[in-house]
């Protein structure tokens, strides 16, 4: 509902109507001083009113949604086409789109209640007159909403936001949360595949009727996919397991997983924190490649990405055990480590950015500032594997003094994967912070 443009508009809209028509029935006497205090004037004039109202809300509207359009068609191009869910789950563009829908219906149905035998609607003439000045003022929000909002400054804000929204709610924070597998534990290998019932992306992954499945057919459960993750239909989907030999009741599993595993062919960021993070690559992508040459905003994207980096080596990442209260384990859900993170945000740009030493060394930026976060040596030897593979990639096509600036943001990687932060951080003129 969120990323649906016309849900909370269309709701408004009827709201509007049903609020309309029962304002249609309080009609004060016109020589009462209530109603000459909500619109002291005569019915030709309220018309007149109603008519204006209704034409600038279409002709608003109209206007709005072009801009929408252009917005949705500069992200697509210039950035990425997985923008155009954030700008359809804009508040201000749907809250503009409500307004406007409300007042041209409220002075429609408001102009078709008007009886000239019949007292005055005074209230419903004077919700369209509030809903007309509502719809005038949100027209100049949106405007400049929507010029701030196409600046690619502000569209990766707004995904850094997302992002770390969603990893606040999907991961615990270091050292707490559930336990991880332990050898005990049947699989993953071998089991009882459970075939997936169609074809999308996993969306959201519900822990507890997950638990409460295996519980209830016996079986313990592993999981085979994660918030983001494609799959096909007929490819397995979880494993299930049982100790005393009996058959594994396939059929009703994979009813039982349908409530658990909502699947789309979109991808969604409620779960998924590797989505926005995605969206942020896209753009460095983007901007590195020859039909933009932006650099710059390259690195940009990559300052954001090294925040959540930072942050995601303060979560609790990695598949987790489900238990029941008794402490019996009913299932494993898996989930993604930063080495997974590493390789999202680090792969590619360096693959296509191999020419530009600006943006090698803006990933080995973001590498250091995760060094100094790493809490484990898995985490450090991750990030000394990047940074090896950086170097690796590149191109020999460089100057001397380029490759030596890149190799010196690799020497402070590794100052500060062993501890000295002071000589990772420390140079003449802030050249390894600048972009």
């Amino acid at each position: 509902m969120r990323a649906s443009l016309w849900f909370w508009p269309t709701i408004a809209a009827l709201g509007s109507l049903a609020v309309t028509v029962g304002l249609l029935m309080v009609r004060p006497e016109p020589t009462s001083t209530f109603a000459e205090w909500v619109w002291p004037t005569d019915p030709s004039t309220a018309a007149s009113l109603l008519q204006s109202v209704a034409t600038a809300s279409m002709a608003a509207l109209s206007l709005t949604l072009s801009l929408t359009v252009v917005a949705l068609q500069l992200a697509s191009q210039q950035f990425s086409p997985r923008l155009l869910r954030s700008f359809a789950r804009d508040g201000i563009v749907q809250s503009t789109v409500a307004v406007l829908l409300s007042a041209f219906v409220a002075s429609l149905v408001t102009l078709r209640g008007l009886d000239p035998e019949r007292p005055l609607p005074g209230l419903a003439v004077l919700l369209c007159s509030l809903l007309g000045l509502a719809a005038g003022s949100m027209l100049i929000v949106f405007m400049a909403h929507i010029v701030g909002r196409l600046r690619v400054d502000n569209m990766m804000a707004a995904v850094h936001h997302d992002a770390r929204s969603t990893m606040s709610d999907a991961y615990e924070p270091y050292g707490e949360g559930p336990e991880f597998p332990h050898e005990d534990l049947p699989g993953p290998e071998g089991g009882v595949l459970i075939p997936a019932w169609r074809s999308g992306f996993v969306r959201t992954v519900a822990p507890e009727p997950l638990r409460d499945a295996a519980r209830r057919h016996g079986v313990f459960l592993w999981l085979g996919v994660r918030p983001g993750d494609s799959v096909v239909v007929g490819s397995p989907i979880a494993s299930a397991f049982v100790g005393d030999g009996s058959d594994v009741p396939v059929d009703a599993l994979v009813r039982d997983l349908t409530e658990v595993v909502a699947l789309g062919f979109e991808r969604t960021e409620e779960q998924d924190v590797a989505f926005p993070l995605r969206e942020l690559i896209d753009i460095a992508i983007k901007a590195i490649s020859p039909a933009v040459n932006d650099p710059t905003t390259a690195a940009e994207a990559l300052g954001y990405c090294a925040d959540l980096l930072v942050r995601l080596t303060g979560r609790r990442l990695g598949p987790q055990v489900l238990q029941d209260d008794d402490g019996t384990p009913r299932a494993v859900l898996p989930d993604r480590d930063l080495r997974y993170y590493l390789d999202l945000t680090c792969a590619q740009v360096r693959r296509f950015g191999r020419n530009e030493p600006a943006v090698l060394t803006a990933v080995l930026r973001m590498l250091r500032d995760v060094a100094v976060a790493c809490r484990d040596d898995e985490q450090r030897q991750d990030v000394m594997e990047q940074t090896e593979l950086v170097l690796a990639e590149m191109s020999d096509s460089l100057l001397e003094n380029d490759k030596n600036a890149v190799r010196d943001m690799a020497r402070r990687v590794h100052s500060a994967l062993s501890g000295d932060t002071d000589d990772a951080f420390r140079d003449r003129a802030g050249q390894t912070r600048s972009i």
